[in-house]
């Protein structure tokens, strides 16, 4: 693909705005609805490729494409849909026209081209952003990132089959990130651009977009589990430690809703280390219901270096690790006390004790620019407190364990309502 192949889709994606706003924004959704509910018919062809394709384009186990596609395309029902909406506009008639906000008579028009530069591996997560800007009726140009090519590219077609009106305006694309005059020229005709990646990734697209295009932008972020207490009683403990498990496990742990630290309350009596190794049981289980894809060679090498150093330290502290064998991806290791050491990855997390509330919060300060989701469990009564200093430090979604991998389609994305950032609000005084 060319710069110029490239301009000429975005400048006829821009064009299908027109069309697209002749529609309601109920018939878009019902449109989404139509092929998400594609997506979750075991009988459908869609789904049948999407499954066999997925494990390849993603790097995942058949059964992990399963649970990923299932998570993903159960938020792209009209039922979910309904309710993001209503949550970001309050009164819906204001993506078709002017609706009322108060003593106010708005509108809110979605933006000519919205193009998505997406991060890989999450498949997914590009077919999330261009729903979001279809149902602001954006034409949508997506870049998808890599391991997330399937999906985005089996919705449009299916759009193609049954919609084409709105198949006009949804594209999705790949090409790799060195090819600078393919984003510069998807820049180009974009009202808004949304942005995911690393500090270094949003910085190169601020350099690069023109002036009159907004950028949304969705910066590297990272999430942590905090254990208290109560979730440490021998009748809440394995179920606690399942859900800490499963989280750590989401995506191959490629997601920035994975955590990669867990803190546990310091209660005496091996409470984090015995809830470490409970993990590890649970990762153990995982490995078997939910199988990891193989490691490549870069992975397989640096798993090797983490679990080195964490035998190391095991050998000569009270730290302790435990891992997979016969090619298990995961690993769980213990510190007494932080350590510097080498990053974790593929199923793999730090559990570390925490004694104060207040100290641990200092403890996550140089981390604040980056905190994203906190998984809470068995902090009873200081949840709240504990959630509110998390929050002014930087994390912008707290949740449970067992939900941080898949957030509802209403979730505040970084802290913003995801389509309402997106559109222009027009007000009407006159009259």
């Amino acid at each position: 693909m060319t710069s110029d192949e490239l301009l000429t889709e975005a400048r006829r994606l821009r064009s299908s705005a027109t069309e697209l706003r002749q529609h309601s924004w109920r018939e878009v959704a019902q449109a989404i609805d139509h092929v998400a509910r594609r997506f979750l018919d075991p009988t459908d062809s869609l789904r049948v490729e999407a499954l066999g394709r997925l494990p390849e384009d993603a790097l995942v186990s058949p059964e992990m494409a399963e649970v990923i596609l299932d998570g993903m395309a159960r938020d792209w029902v009209a039922e979910r849909i309904d309710r993001a909406i209503e949550l970001d506009f309050g009164d819906p008639a204001v993506l078709d026209g002017f609706g009322t906000a108060g003593s106010r008579r708005l509108t809110a028009v979605g933006p000519e081209l919205t193009v998505h530069i997406v991060a890989g591996g999450v498949p997914g997560v590009g077919t999330h952003a261009m729903v979001r800007s279809l149902l602001v009726k954006s034409p949508t140009l997506l870049k998808a990132g890599r391991g997330d090519g399937v999906i985005p590219e089996l919705f449009c077609r299916a759009l193609s089959d049954d919609v084409p009106w709105l198949a006009e305006a949804c594209l999705a694309r790949q090409w790799d990130r060195d090819r600078v005059d393919l984003t510069t020229a998807a820049l180009r005709h974009a009202e808004v651009a949304t942005v995911y990646g690393s500090d270094q990734t949003i910085s190169a697209i601020r350099r690069t977009a023109p002036p009159t295009t907004r950028l949304v932008e969705y910066r590297h972020r990272e999430s942590i589990v905090v254990v208290g207490s109560e979730a440490l009683r021998p009748e809440r403990v394995r179920a606690a430690a399942a859900s800490v498990a499963n989280a750590i496990g989401a995506f191959e742990q490629r997601g920035c809703v994975c955590p990669h630290l867990v803190y546990v309350e310091d209660v005496g009596s091996g409470g984090p280390l015995g809830f470490a190794e409970h993990v590890a049981d649970a990762m153990r289980r995982l490995q078997v219901e939910l199988p990891s894809a193989p490691l490549d060679v870069d992975e397989a090498s640096a798993l090797q270096q983490l679990r080195g150093v964490a035998e190391l330290h095991a050998a000569t502290s009270t730290d302790r690790v435990w891992y997979g064998e016969a090619g298990g991806s995961w690993t769980i290791v213990f510190e007494a006390e932080p350590r510097e050491g080498p990053p974790t990855l593929r199923r793999s997390a730090r559990v570390r004790p925490w004694a104060d509330l207040g100290e641990l919060v200092d403890r996550l300060r140089p981390t604040a620019a980056h905190l994203q989701s906190l998984g809470v469990v068995g902090l009873g009564d200081r949840t709240e407190d504990f959630s509110l200093e998390l929050g002014r430090l930087g994390a912008t979604r707290v949740t449970n364990p067992a939900d941080m991998a898949f957030p509802p389609p209403w979730w505040l994305h970084y802290g913003r309502r995801s389509m309402e950032e997106l559109v222009r609000w027009v007000e009407l005084e006159a009259g």
